[in-house]
């Protein structure tokens, strides 16, 4: 065998394998922030594929030819499982591709909200899909069973600090509402104790009528900020910004850095 071949093949055998042994688990995830999530818990072990990349909208999104291709070598795939309409339209498929892919509910065990897929937007709800996600590497890979439980805790410290954050800055707060474009936030609504008005409904774009009704809620209340995203429409949020005097403030709730986004926040 050449000298080629060999470099070639020796190079092959390094992609697949890590520094702490054996192959790596590659894990299918829906969106770019349960990327951050098996990452922080799987480390070396595990390469993340995202279905729906940063920047695209699970309600449109289609993968490509090429990520439904690697996605028929998936060993696992973390789903949200909270509604969100790309798994809706595509697990049964993905399921077709690669019968032998074990997949896992992310938010077993959390109370979900009617119309709201948004789960992971809550610190509190993030801890317990990293624990799920934890048990479905373990399951999958009982031999690194330490290696994964210390970087799940290692994680969830630094989302505990996240909850505590967001605890003590309810708590101090004394406008406890937020306005949004789209209504992504309900579940951090949720754990803190605040209440979120939004100017789309029902996914629809607000009509004028709705637009000064909110307004003037908004003005009662004494907001001064309104949240946008990327994915979502903007019409009435320049005009009621305005009106309120408030800052347009845009937060990308499918960010793949989650802590840092969410710090934001």
């Amino acid at each position: 065998m050449s000298m080629a071949l060999v470099s070639l093949a020796s190079i092959g055998l390094l992609l697949t394998l890590n520094p702490i042994g054996g192959s790596r688990i590659l894990v299918a995830v829906s969106i770019p922030p349960l990327a951050e999530f098996v990452e922080a818990v799987g480390g070396e072990r595990v390469e993340v594929i995202i279905m729906v990349p940063e920047g695209a909208s699970p309600h449109t999104y289609e993968p490509t030819p090429g990520q439904l291709s690697k996605l028929s070598r998936a060993d696992l795939y973390i789903m949200v499982g909270s509604g969100i309409e790309f798994e809706f339209s595509w697990m049964d498929r993905f399921r077709e591709i690669n019968p032998e892919m074990r997949v896992v509910n992310a938010s077993l065990g959390l109370e979900l909200l009617r119309d709201d897929p948004h789960v992971w937007l809550s610190p509190r709800c993030a801890m317990v899909m990293v624990e799920n996600i934890y048990s479905a590497l373990v399951e999958l890979d009982p031999e690194h069973e330490a290696y994964y439980a210390e970087n799940r805790d290692r994680y969830l410290s630094q989302l505990w600090e996240l909850d505590e954050e967001f605890r003590e800055v309810a708590s101090r707060a004394r406008i406890k509402a937020i306005l949004v474009y789209h209504p992504a936030w309900g579940y951090l609504c949720r754990d803190y104790g605040l209440q979120q008005l939004a100017l789309e409904r029902e996914g629809k774009e607000p009509s004028p009528r709705w637009i000064e009704e909110l307004t003037e809620e908004a003005r009662s209340l004494g907001i001064r900020f309104v949240f946008t995203s990327p994915q979502s429409g903007r019409r009435g949020v320049e005009a009621i910004a305005e009106e309120l005097n408030a800052e347009i403030v845009e937060i990308d709730p499918l960010a793949e850095d989650y802590v840092d986004n969410m710090h934001r926040v």
